[in-house]
């Protein structure tokens, strides 16, 4: 069986952050990874690891210092290499036309939809200024794409006339994922999607998710703390800490036999049968130790 292609390739990934008295903090430096077309990629990491930084940096939303990222083998970002440093990065151009495109190559949704969607619009109205902004579908034909996306999402009648606020968690969650797909997408970018969520519209919407991998072929960046989602959804994961990566591999190997001490540490803060936090106190303090010492 061959394997699929790359949707996604990032390399070299860097940003960092001026401090106010001065000097700079990193919160991502140097990373790099690919997804393939209709696979899905776990990032994961405690707060201040970075992955919200690289979510942010695929959809275009924070500019990264160095690096490229690529969809489909086109750049989004062009960059020259000189002296063995990472790539410089140039502004990309092409007015709004190009910004558009870029925009429909990845999608994100957020943690909390409510705060993205305009209250003043239905979800039926939410779709149809999607699909306008991109100019994918006109009239009739504008309208049996809404009715197809709010299927697909298991939004009915009642939700398709409401506003944000007169839906559910779940159901504006079902409907920024819907407005994500509306531009079809190569890669869709979820960062804590499904955070907070009760256990079971999770579920739900994990379902939900996974088949809309499996019909539609779309990539996916599952950014997330939970380490049970994330073994759920994705077939690769990512663990970061402090803007880097420590460990990448297939989500079986890397949360069934961890090799970095960190990833060990995520794990065993995970509360279980049989659990004791003590387990996790001793390994954070070998790690800080260990990282004292480098």
């Amino acid at each position: 069986m061959t394997k699929a292609e790359p949707a996604l390739v990032v390399h070299g990934l860097c940003k960092s952050y001026p401090l106010p008295g001065g000097g700079r903090t990193t919160a991502v430096d140097d990373v790099s990874f690919s997804v393939a077309a209709g696979g899905s990629l776990g990032v994961v990491g405690e707060s201040g690891s970075g992955k919200t930084t690289v979510a942010r940096m695929l959809v275009g939303l924070v500019r990264p210092d160095a690096g490229t990222i690529a969809v489909n083998g086109r750049e989004r970002t062009t960059g020259e290499r000189g002296g063995g440093k990472l790539p410089v990065l140039k502004r990309p151009g092409g007015g709004k036309a190009a910004r558009l495109r870029r925009a429909r190559e990845i999608q994100i949704v957020f943690q909390d939809p409510y705060v993205s969607l305009d209250p003043r619009l239905t979800a039926r109205q939410c779709l149809q200024g999607a699909l306008r902004l991109h100019g994918r579908y006109e009239g009739e034909a504008a309208a049996t794409r809404v009715g197809e996306l709010l299927d697909q999402v298991g939004l009915g009648k009642r939700e398709a006339d409401a506003r944000p606020r007169g839906l559910s968690g779940g159901q504006r969650q079902r409907l920024a994922i819907a407005r994500a797909l509306a531009v079809d997408p190569q890669v869709l970018v979820l960062d804590e999607a499904v955070a907070a969520l009760d256990v079971s519209i999770q579920a739900q919407i994990l379902r939900l998710l996974a088949d809309i991998r499996r019909e539609t072929g779309v990539a996916l960046v599952f950014v997330s703390h939970d380490l049970a989602v994330v073994r759920h959804i994705t077939d690769d994961t990512l663990v970061m800490r402090r803007g880097r990566t420590v460990e990448t591999g297939p989500t079986a190997r890397v949360l069934d036999a961890p090799a970095d001490p960190y990833t060990r540490l995520l794990l065993s803060s995970v509360p279980r049968e049989g659990w004791d936090p003590a387990e996790t106190v001793r390994l954070r303090g070998e790690l800080a130790g260990a990282t004292r010492a480098d």
